[in-house]
């Protein structure tokens, strides 16, 4: 019960404070309950829907990507901002700023449009789990890639992360999302994660806190692209 609230205390606005920070074991293993974390911000997405069924649903899906963002206190959109001012780098003639800051607009702009489209075609489960799956990606890389930060934030939860348990976890994780949002976005979360993988690994060695934010915006953005083209 400890990691589970230390995993919502560092992913989510969570009212609900404990004092087991320090406490290694716990901090390792709340990695665990990322996808369960993610599986619940989907159940209160999918709440708000229904309560918002009065309103047109364009303005719906507008109020739910809100939440969505304020509910993760932008924490894994500041991943994504900071990554693609670093790809911007690369372009010397372009200011970094304003490439982050149009990759942030297109980027939630996709997710408001395939929110909307969801809500219209009444596919609330597949909102529900995408942040699942968003967080799943996050496993997968901790697994799969060198980490980079040093004193970062994931770094204690690494060293005392079970990885058996881990793979465990992020294989329930994908089935389940399998079997309810569908193989094909499964495929496509594996795949973008080994794209980023292989582009963090090019770039600076492995992954960072910022990679892992990366991972988790592009995921949802893509399964939610999927679904409503779908």
């Amino acid at each position: 019960m400890d990691s589970l609230l230390i995993a919502l205390q560092f992913l989510t606005r969570n009212p609900i404070r404990c004092e087991v920070l320090l406490n290694d074991a716990d901090t390792g293993q709340s990695a665990l309950y990322y996808p369960i974390v993610g599986f619940l911000i989907g159940i209160l997405l999918c709440v708000t829907v229904l309560l918002l069924s009065a309103t047109p649903d364009m303005l719906a899906a507008a109020l739910v990507l809100a939440l969505w963002v304020w509910l993760t206190r932008s924490f894994h959109l500041q991943g994504f901002i900071n990554c693609a001012s670093a790809w911007a780098d690369n372009f010397k003639q372009v200011s970094t700023a304003v490439i982050a800051k149009l990759a942030l607009f297109v980027l939630l702009f996709l997710k408001w449009l395939c929110i909307w489209v969801l809500i219209q075609h009444n596919q609330l489960s597949s909102l529900m789990l995408v942040p699942l799956l968003g967080r799943t990606s996050t496993l997968l890389l901790m697994l799969s890639t060198p980490y980079v930060s040093p004193r970062g934030w994931a770094e204690k939860i690494l060293q005392n992360l079970c990885f058996e348990d881990a793979r465990w976890v992020i294989v329930i994780s994908l089935t389940f999302a399998g079997m309810f949002l569908g193989w094909a976005n499964v495929l496509l979360a594996v795949l973008l994660m080994l794209w980023i993988r292989s582009a963090a690994i090019e770039s600076q060695g492995g992954v960072t806190d910022d990679v892992f934010g990366a991972a988790v915006e592009l995921t949802e953005v893509v399964a939610l692209f999927v679904v409503a083209l779908i």
